[in-house]
């Protein structure tokens, strides 16, 4: 079957998933969000012999969030690399003709091995992105069984914060449309943006 497919990635936190949605609606596209099926994936780059992903599945919660920021985006951008295979199995094996679909496992990089129609990207703000994670009710779940919560949620901040450093540069250095979203303009102005560069 002969799929349009349409890629919004970038960092967490960024309105992705809004955009996406919103989009789907509209255009009665089939809506995929990697991050429902992140634990699967990761499994089955494990199973695979990904060593990211194998390592990160017997981390206790310290191990994962109380590293260097550093480390941990590192980490993020190698797990991605890992998984996509398995996220671009999927989406071939949809019965679908329209698709859109959004992620962090999307990356600048990935995306240099496997094709898109359209492939934008946003990123939040440091400021946006901490007060949105701030309200997301799942955030104490991530962190349970931290020793130190609030260090653990400040280095997991930092590593968002370079992760999306890192997807800006590679992005003005390929010529990728990125947006940084620091919550100045409204859920519908980044979503005319977003239909504007996906050209629909």
């Amino acid at each position: 079957m002969s799929q349009k497919l349409l890629i919004i990635g970038g960092s967490p936190c960024s309105g992705k998933s809004t955009a996406a949605e919103r989009i789907a609606q509209e255009y009665g596209a089939y809506y995929f969000k990697v991050d429902d099926h992140l634990d699967e994936l990761i499994k089955q780059a494990s199973d695979n012999g990904s060593t990211a992903c194998k390592a990160i599945q017997h981390m206790s919660p310290d191990e994962i969030w109380m590293r260097d920021p550093k480390i941990q985006c590192k980490e993020e951008f190698k797990i991605y690399r890992e998984i996509a295979p398995f996220v671009f199995e999927k989406l071939n094996a949809l019965d679908a003709e329209f698709i859109i679909t959004e992620g962090a496992a999307y990356t600048p990089e990935v995306m240099r091995t496997y094709t898109a129609d359209r492939y934008i990207t946003l990123v939040p703000s440091p400021d946006f992105q901490v007060s949105h994670y701030r309200e997301r009710e799942w955030v104490p779940y991530v962190l349970e069984g931290c020793s130190d919560k609030e260090k653990a949620f400040d280095n997991w901040m930092k590593r968002d914060m370079l992760f999306a450093q890192q997807i800006q540069t590679e992005c003005a250095a390929s010529g990728i449309p990125c947006k940084v979203n620091d919550g100045s303009e409204s859920v519908e102005l980044i979503c005319q943006w977003a239909k504007k560069e996906l050209r629909i």
